[in-house]
C-alpha cells in the first residue's frame, strides 16, 4: 500500500470509528438516564447494560477470527449496519410495556450494540498495526491518536445523549443517531480505498487463543484494569450524582441531566485527551519496549493508590465530599488513560502481522470481559454498599490489574 492510500484509508477508518463512538456515548448516556427517571434501581439499571458487555466478550472473541477470514472491511461496516439497526431499534420500544417487558427488550437492543461496537473497534485497531509508519515510534504514536480521539469522540457522546434526551426525548433521538450515523457509514464504504487485508478462509477458529505469554498476561491486565473503572462508572457515579442534584421535579431532572452528562463527558474527553499525549509525556521514541513494560506496571501501582485513597475518602461523608470526588474521579482518569495508552501500544507491539487480528481480538475480549464483570458489580455495589462500596471493589479490581503487569516482560 501506498503512503497516500495508506493514509487514506487511516482517515477513513478514523471517521468510522469517531462516528460509531459519538453514538455509543450518547446511547450509555440516554438508556442509563432515562430508565432511571422510569424508576429502574441500581441493579436493574446495571443489568440493562450487561448483554452488550457479554455480546462484547463473544464478539472479540470472534471477531478477530472473522476479520482474519474474511477482511478488515467486511468487519467495520457489519460494525457500523448493526449499530444502525440497534438505534432504530430502540427507538420503536413501546411506552405501555411493562418494567420486566423494557427491560428485556433493551437488553436484547443493547445486545446488538455490544456486537456492532466491537465488530468496529477490533477492525480500527488492527488496521492501525497495518497501516503505520515504521519509524521508531510511530506506531505507539497512531495508536494513541486513534484512541486518544476516539474517547474524546465518546465524551462528547456522553454530552449528547443527555442533551438529546433533555430537548429531544428518547425516541426522536435514537431516530435521529441513527439516520446520521447510516449517512456516514454509506460514505466511508464509498470513500474507502482498497488495501486492507481480505482475509483467508483457511484461518482456523482454533487459532484466536494466542500461546504468547505477554499477550495473555496483558489481557488479564486489561480486563482488570477496565473493571476497575466500570465498577463505578457505568451505575454508581451518574446515580450517586442524580441523587445529589435532582430535586425530584422534570425540570430538575433536565438540570441533572446536563449536569451528569457534562461530567462524564469532561472525563472521557480528558481520558481520551491524556491518551492522545501519552506518547510526548512518555517521551515513547526515545523508550525502549522494556521501559514501556516497566511503565505499564508503574502505571497501574499508581492507579492502585488513587482509587484506594478515593473509597477512604468517601466513608467520611462530609459536605466536601461530592467536589472531591469530582476532583479525584478526574486524577484517576489521568492515570487510567495513561495505563490504557500503555496497553493499547504492548498489545500491538508484542503481535505480529501475521496475527493482529487474532490477538487484538482476543486482547479486546478480555477488556469486554473486565467490562462485563464491572459493570455487573457496579449495580450490585451500589445496591448494597453505595458509592463506598463501588470504590473499594474498583481499588481491589486496580491490584489485580497492577499485580498481573508485574508478569510482563520484554517481547523477544
Amino acid at each position: 500500500m501506498t503512503t497516500h492510500s495508506g493514509l487514506r484509508a487511516y482517515l477513513a477508518v478514523t471517521i468510522a470509528y469517531w462516528a460509531f463512538m459519538l453514538t455509543d456515548g450518547a446511547l450509555r448516556m440516554l438508556v442509563l438516564l432515562h430508565f432511571h427517571t422510569l424508576g429502574f434501581s441500581a441493579f436493574s439499571l446495571a443489568w440493562l447494560f450487561l448483554l452488550y458487555e457479554f455480546m462484547g466478550v463473544i464478539t472479540n472473541l470472534s471477531a478477530g477470527w472473522l476479520a482474519a477470514r474474511y477482511g478488515l472491511n467486511s468487519t467495520l461496516y457489519a460494525g457500523l449496519t448493526l449499530q444502525v439497526f440497534a438505534l432504530f431499534a430502540l427507538s420503536q420500544l413501546p411506552s405501555d410495556w411493562t418494567m420486566v417487558a423494557s427491560l428485556t427488550f433493551v437488553m436484547l437492543a443493547q445486545g446488538v450494540s455490544g456486537v456492532a461496537k466491537d465488530l468496529t473497534k477490533m477492525s480500527s485497531k488492527s488496521a492501525v498495526k497495518l497501516l503505520a509508519p515504521s519509524e521508531q515510534g510511530g506506531l505507539f504514536k497512531w495508536v494513541a491518536i486513534l484512541t486518544g480521539s476516539k474517547n474524546a469522540i465518546k465524551g462528547l457522546g456522553f454530552f449528547l445523549g443527555a442533551a438529546l434526551l433533555a430537548t429531544l426525548g428518547f425516541s426522536t433521538a435514537l431516530i435521529v443517531m441513527g439516520a446520521v450515523l447510516a449517512v456516514i457509514g454509506i460514505c466511508v464504504a464509498l470513500t474507502m480505498p482498497a488495501g486492507l487485508p481480505k482475509g483467508s478462509r483457511k484461518t482456523k477458529f482454533a487459532q484466536v487463543w494466542s500461546k504468547d505469554a505477554n499477550i495473555n498476561r496483558l489481557s488479564l491486565a486489561r480486563m482488570f484494569l477496565f473493571g476497575a473503572r466500570d465498577v463505578w462508572f457505568v451505575v454508581g457515579i451518574p446515580v450517586y450524582f442524580h441523587s445529589l442534584l435532582s430535586n425530584g421535579t422534570l425540570e430538575g431532572d433536565r438540570e441533572a441531566f446536563f449536569m451528569i452528562g457534562g461530567f462524564m463527558a469532561l472525563w472521557i474527553i480528558g481520558y481520551g485527551a491524556v491518551q492522545a499525549w501519552a506518547p510526548r509525556l512518555l517521551q515513547a521514541g526515545r523508550r525502549s519496549e522494556g521501559w514501556i513494560v516497566q511503565a505499564a506496571h508503574r502505571w497501574a501501582g499508581i492507579l492502585t493508590l488513587v482509587i484506594t485513597l478515593l473509597f477512604l475518602v468517601s466513608l467520611t461523608n462530609q459536605a466536601w465530599l461530592a467536589p472531591v470526588l469530582v476532583v479525584g474521579l478526574l486524577l484517576f482518569g489521568f492515570v487510567f488513560a495513561m495505563n490504557s495508552a500503555l496497553h493499547s501500544y504492548l498489545i500491538l507491539a508484542f503481535t505480529s502481522q501475521a496475527r493482529v487480528t487474532l490477538d487484538v481480538g482476543f486482547y479486546y475480549m478480555s477488556n469486554a470481559s473486565g467490562r462485563l464483570i464491572g459493570t455487573l458489580l457496579s449495580g450490585l455495589s451500589y445496591q448494597i454498599g453505595g458509592l463506598s462500596l463501588c470504590l473499594a471493589t474498583a481499588a481491589a479490581m486496580a491490584c489485580a490489574s497492577w499485580l498481573a503487569a508485574r508478569w510482563l516482560a520484554k517481547a523477544p
